[in-house]
């Protein structure tokens, strides 16, 4: 049961804001479903497993009482025949468990001031119907949680067998000993669902929504608002932010609107809005990862000196007369550009390249600059619940903003500048990009089957889950 109202809640956090989200999750009745299934199972082997206290007291008996004493109480068999699971609008989650029934062995003993006896019995309890109604409120510290706002239990038949025992005697006993343990069902069976809810409740308060993506960012994936219920689905807003490593100033971003399309297909959709990935632009731009320098020794596939430059541009080898290696540092000028079209995730960098020639003090003199520009596109998979990129370059624009060496025709230079770039910058970028961002998952949660989607302003992932007990 644990697991099933923790799935429905995706182990997040609530802190309620304004804002609209970065990245919306929705669980699907199919995905209810077998929420329903694992938390019925885990229940099944946990009262299998449990401990139950004695019960102790007296019944009326004529002029006297009928003291017993039941103990050593072990479920041997659970069964929930007929369970269903269904979202109120509005309100929460219901869940209705009919005819279940339960087989338990037991010690037994009772005195009366005629006689006394005592053995092991075995009990069968059925038709057994279970109504319970949940809510996802928030507390007083903006987490979520979940609250039993309804409960009712009623049983039907309990048949006890006392092993030994029959004739009078026997009939004079089950009729006591049926008392305390239909009052004891009738009694503690929503106070035990609702002890389980408060451990459910610790686990959400402890967590932790901020998770690193590497040493230079996190995504918050707290809930924006209270969760929306609706007849087929349940949505839950995330902020979706990417932040700076420890520095959680909001971005100079305001995320829009978004909706998901009505699909039930899958047990869970989690979508990732333009502003998502805008957010994780600007982290990585505040940290400097778009940076990078290049040089001979650094780079494995020729010798990139004044040499190579100065056999296509004259001016290089008119400038630097003695060969001198070259040392490219490149930098984005401004906060990368993502654009999510229908099919297609697009990565626009704004730049500069400033191209040294290194002397043998190893200081450095500056030949010439230029600005560029890199489209490129993202290819997205999964892998390890985390989303994983794959940088692709698809066109490079360069103009001459300064030249130590006298004006040349950028265009001679392109063909280099973007090999050096294919070889040397993309898959340094996929590197890390291969490192993926994790995605908002449960302890022993996975995905299966995941499918992504990219249509117009956001990425959408449909999956079915499998539960690792």
């Amino acid at each position: 049961m644990k697991a099933c109202c923790s799935l429905l809640l995706l182990s997040l956090v609530c802190v309620q804001l304004k804002a609209n989200p970065g990245v919306k999750v929705r669980l699907t009745q199919k995905g209810l479903e077998y929420a329903k299934e694992v938390g019925l199972e885990i229940l099944k082997q946990n009262m299998e497993k449990e401990r139950f206290p004695d019960l102790t007291g007296y019944e009326k008996f004529g002029l006297g009482n009928v003291k017993y004493n039941i103990s050593r109480i072990r479920v041997a068999a659970v069964e929930f025949p007929s369970a269903s699971i269904s979202l109120i609008p509005r309100t929460g989650i219901k869940l209705v468990i009919g005819n279940a029934s339960l087989t338990a062995d037991m010690n037994w003993n009772i005195r009366t001031w005629m006689f006394r006896d005592s053995g092991r019995s075995t009990v069968y309890i059925s038709k057994v119907f279970v109504t319970a109604i949940f809510s996802t409120p928030l507390d007083n510290s903006g987490h979520t949680l979940i609250s039993l706002t309804s409960c009712r239990t009623t049983s039907g038949d309990i048949d006890i067998k006392l092993n030994g025992k029959s004739g009078f005697l026997h009939n004079f006993f089950i009729k006591y000993l049926k008392k305390p343990i239909h009052r004891s069902l009738a009694t503690n069976s929503c106070p035990n669902i609702r002890s389980g809810i408060q451990l459910i409740n610790e686990d959400l308060q402890s967590l932790n929504v901020l998770m690193p993506i590497d040493d230079l960012a996190e995504i918050d994936y707290s809930l924006n608002s209270l969760p929306a219920v609706f007849r087929p689905y349940i949505d839950l807003d995330l902020k979706g932010i990417v932040h700076p490593a420890g520095n959680y100033t909001g971005p100079p971003y305001a995320a829009a609107p978004f909706t998901i399309t009505d699909q039930t297909d899958s047990m869970l959709y989690l979508t990732f809005s333009e502003y998502f990935f805008q957010t994780s632009s600007f982290a990585y731009y505040t940290a400097g990862a778009f940076n990078k320098i290049i040089a001979e020794e650094t780079y494995s596939y020729f010798n990139i000196s004044t040499e190579i430059f100065g056999s296509i541009i004259p001016e290089v080898a008119k400038y630097s007369v003695t060969p001198y290696p070259v040392m490219l540092k490149l930098m984005a000028t401004e906060t990368p550009l993502i654009s999510l079209q229908p099919d297609s995730f697009t990565l626009e960098i704004q730049g500069s390249m400033e191209v040294f020639a290194v002397l043998p003090d190893s200081t450095t003199q500056l030949l010439f600059t230029m600005n560029m520009t890199a489209n490129t596109s993202i290819a997205l998979n999964i892998f390890n619940q985390k989303l994983m990129g794959s940088l692709c370059l698809n066109r490079l624009q360069f103009s001459l903003t300064h030249s130590n060496v006298g004006f040349f025709e950028v265009s001679l230079l392109e063909n280099i500048l973007s090999y050096i770039l294919q070889t040397e910058v993309i898959p340094s970028a996929n590197a890390k990009l291969s490192k993926g961002f994790p995605l908002p998952n449960l302890a022993n949660v996975t995905l299966t089957r995941p499918h992504i989607t990219i249509v117009q302003g956001y990425v959408l992932i449909s999956a079915d889950v499998h539960y690792n007990h």
